[in-house]
């Protein structure tokens, strides 16, 4: 399960005036692929805040390629991209049901030290069931 995919249906409070849906809601909708992926992984945010580790992004990079229209359902296709380290570093796909591609981002999130603020290595359980993934 290197990859995970949702479907969402964007709200109109997320479109402006002409229906197009406004960049900032693309980093929600991957947010939202990206919890799911950690679900189906066995892992939530919440089981890494419990054990001491927060997740704050590092570095986002997004290509918006075709405007996300009202009415739209589009597929977020997340992916780890390779074994985490202090980073753990994932890619997305964000398409509609046409097959066109809206988006295509990487984002990198560092482990850290919920005490500390420093960086750190990921739990071993999700470290281990990473590795596996490849």
């Amino acid at each position: 399960m290197k990859n995970s995919t949702i479907y969402i249906m964007p709200r109109y409070a997320e479109s402006d005036q002409m229906g197009i849906i406004h960049h900032s809601n693309y980093l929600i909708y991957m947010e939202q692929a990206r919890l799911d992926w950690l679900n189906t992984l066995g892992f939530s945010y919440q089981r890494m805040e419990e054990s001491g580790v927060l997740l704050p992004v590092y570095q986002i990079d997004i290509k918006y390629k075709n405007p996300i229209r009202f009415g739209d359902e589009i597929k977020v296709v997340t992916t780890l991209k390779n074994v985490p380290t202090t980073r753990v570093i994932f890619e997305y796909e964000i398409t509609k049901n046409d097959g066109s591609i809206c988006a295509e981002a990487e984002l990198t999130l560092v482990f850290t030290d919920a005490k500390t603020f420093r960086p750190r290595k990921p739990i071993p359980e999700f470290l281990e069931k990473c590795k596996t993934l490849f």
